[in-house]
């Protein structure tokens, strides 16, 4: 497992209030599998965890969102938590930086409430998901088929419950970052494959 991802780099999206162990943990396992991730955030140097009830940690912001482009990334994480993606679907570049990832054919991973930018980034339609439930009734309205399960894999987009998941969805998102660009997801999207690329 350690030498899977060699080579591979991983933008994590976040914004203020991410839920935590859904960053800490799928990027401990990454980089255990060799990837280079790197926190991409609006946030500024820092970006703010929400641990369960209460703040959480400041996390190091690698790259500032504004100078973020998904051609320097092979695959997406998008950690859940209520406030972060809240604020990132308010970031027209945040938006457009998922959406480059699915034009592209490039793997992305989201769990608990995550999938709300895949939504804003027009990518849920035709798409077999799981949520956090309470996000279950958007992702329908969006034309995804929406299942509850531990982790759900559709051509390259992996998706997850809550944090009780993580176990299952490390292992799914490694396969997937591992496997990398899906073409027929770009072809899916009505765009040629570099489309939507910033």
């Amino acid at each position: 497992m350690k030498t899977k991802l060699n080579g591979k780099r991983v933008a994590i999206l976040v914004a203020d209030g991410f839920e935590q162990v859904e960053l800490t943990k799928p990027r401990e396992a990454l980089d255990k599998a060799g990837a280079q991730t790197q926190i991409v955030s609006p946030a500024g140097d820092k970006v703010r965890g929400w641990d369960e009830k209460d703040w959480g940690k400041s996390l190091r912001v690698d790259v500032p969102l504004k100078k973020a482009s998904a051609a320097d990334f092979d695959a997406l994480l998008l950690p859940g938590g209520v406030m972060n993606p809240d604020k990132l679907r308010l970031e027209p570049k945040a938006i457009e930086f998922i959406r480059s990832f699915f034009h592209s054919g490039k793997p992305v991973a989201a769990i608990c409430h995550g999938p709300w930018t895949i939504i804003d980034a027009g990518a849920a339609k035709g798409k077999r998901m799981t949520s956090y439930p309470s996000i279950k009734t958007d992702l329908k309205n969006a034309g995804a088929e929406w299942v509850d399960k531990p982790v759900v894999v559709d051509n390259g987009l992996v998706t997850s419950r809550k944090p009780a998941d993580i176990p299952a969805f490390n292992r799914k998102m490694i396969e997937e970052f591992e496997e990398g660009k899906h073409p027929q997801e770009a072809e899916s999207q009505g765009e040629p494959a570099l489309a939507g690329a910033i």
